[in-house]
C-alpha cells in the first residue's frame, strides 16, 4: 500500500482544495491530511472562517481522504512521515522547494494548483464585494 500524506489549513473548501486531494490520491492508496489546527494557523497569521472541528468533517467527507490528523507546527511533518510511514509526501507548487529535507524518509512532489482559485482570492473578492455594496 502506498500512503501519501499531505499538509493544509483548507478553509473554504473549493475545487482547487478537491484537485489537489484528487491529484494526491491518485498517486497512492491512502491519502492523509494533516490539518492545520486553530492555533497553529494563528502562528501562521491565519485566521480562518471555520473551526478546526468543522473543517475536520469537511474534509472527512470527501472520498479521496481517508484519515485526517492534526498539524500543530512546521516540525512535525518529519515525524508524520515517519510515524503514518508514508511513502509521498505532496503539496501545492507554492511551497516548491520548502520540503526538501523529507526526501530523506519519502518521495516529495509538489503539484500545480488551480491558479484561478484560492481561499485568499475568494476572501479578497468577498471584502470588495461587501464594500461595493
Amino acid at each position: 500500500m502506498r500512503k501519501v500524506i499531505t499538509y493544509g489549513t483548507f478553509d473554504l473548501l473549493h475545487y482547487g482544495h478537491i484537485n489537489l486531494l484528487k491529484r494526491a490520491k491518485e498517486m497512492g492508496d491512502y491519502l492523509i491530511v494533516a490539518l492545520s489546527t486553530n492555533e497553529f494557523n494563528e502562528i501562521k497569521g491565519k485566521s480562518c472562517y471555520f473551526s478546526y472541528e468543522e473543517r475536520k468533517r469537511l474534509l472527512e467527507a470527501i472520498r479521496y481522504v481517508d484519515l485526517v490528523i492534526p498539524e500543530y507546527s512546521w516540525e512535525q511533518k518529519k515525524h508524520d512521515v515517519i510515524e503514518f510511514k508514508a511513502d509521498l509526501f505532496v503539496i501545492g507548487n507554492d511551497w516548491e522547494g520548502k520540503f526538501e529535507f523529507l526526501k530523506e524518509y519519502c518521495d516529495v512532489v509538489y503539484l500545480d494548483r488551480s491558479p484561478e482559485i484560492s481561499t485568499t482570492k475568494i476572501k479578497s473578492d468577498l471584502m470588495s464585494k461587501i464594500h461595493n455594496v
